[in-house]
């Protein structure tokens, strides 16, 4: 018992000077979130957060999750190896839980924005076009019916048009919340037909949705021929688990994790594992175009 408070207080110690250092963090506040002061890395966490879909969620809320998880593995590894390294080791590698399940919702989210886009500026060029709506009230009215995923942004910069009616401002916000570089060259083509004027925004906007399409398609087919690669990636976890929980069972196996080369031997097995989750997870990503205008 005396180990496993050691344990816990030990991360959630760790947690505490992290966040002192990196996100100036000064205790549990109860100031509204979005009137916190942000500074340096919290900035790009809270971008991060709004990219992924997670703005009515806070910096603060995000990181008590991350120590929370990091204290519970901490203890379930305490318990299961009965040792502080191999606490210690789990904890850490369970905080990263959070964030690797916001990142990979930021890329579902990315994904499906890729795929709608095309047929939104189809949409988009026929209301700019036949119908003879303006580029601003094309762009929210075809926002409002587009994916559920896309419509919190869009009816951000729909709100902040009516308020000011500024729609380089509206844009931007539009890009911030959406993180999407289709975006950001879709929202500087209608910026720049809106305020100088283009008589050829039909063929522009034919030619990028053309563009788009191919990309989705070639990013469907690398994504379909990955699937047996992806589904072999979970047995980096699986396996040494598995191994362990087997080594723990058979005669004095659990003795063995407690002596301090057991305990070493056993961190560095998790770092092992870690860094293979990540590196074989670089090698599945697919090329991300840049956001040049953001």
């Amino acid at each position: 018992m005396r180990s496993l408070l050691i344990v816990v207080g030990g991360t959630y110690g760790t947690h505490l000077v992290i966040s002192a250092l990196l996100w100036r963090w000064t205790g549990w506040g109860v100031a509204p979130r979005r009137e916190r002061q942000l500074v340096g890395p919290t900035i790009r966490v809270r971008r991060w957060m709004d990219e992924a879909g997670l703005v009515d969620v806070s910096t603060r809320e995000f990181l008590g999750v991350t120590a929370g998880l990091g204290a519970v593995g901490s203890a379930a590894g305490g318990a299961l190896f009965g040792g502080i390294l191999p606490a210690l080791g789990v904890g850490a590698f369970l905080a990263t839980v959070p964030a690797a399940a916001y990142r990979v919702r930021r890329a579902d989210r990315r994904a499906e924005a890729e795929e709608s886009w095309p047929a939104l500026i189809e949409e988009i060029r026929v209301l700019t076009g036949s119908a003879g709506r303006s580029i601003p009230q094309s762009i929210f009215e075809v926002g409002a019916r587009g994916p559920v995923a896309l419509r919190d942004a869009f009816a951000a910069a729909h709100r902040d048009w009516l308020l000011v009616t500024d729609f380089p401002r509206s844009l931007s916000v539009l890009r911030s919340q959406l993180g999407s570089p289709t975006a950001d060259m879709v929202c500087e083509t209608l910026l720049v037909a809106h305020e100088v004027g283009a008589g050829d925004l039909d063929r522009r906007l034919a030619e990028l949705a053309e563009d788009r399409r191919h990309d989705v398609m070639a990013r469907k087919d690398a994504r379909a021929k990955q699937s047996g690669v992806r589904f072999a990636r979970r047995f980096v976890i699986a396996v040494p688990a598995g191994m362990a929980a087997a080594g723990m069972s058979l005669g004095d196996g659990r003795a063995s994790f407690q002596t301090p080369m057991g305990q070493t031997m056993v961190l560095v097995g998790i770092g092992l594992v870690v860094v293979c989750w990540i590196w074989s997870g670089r090698m599945l990503r697919l090329p991300v175009d840049d956001r040049v205008f953001a």
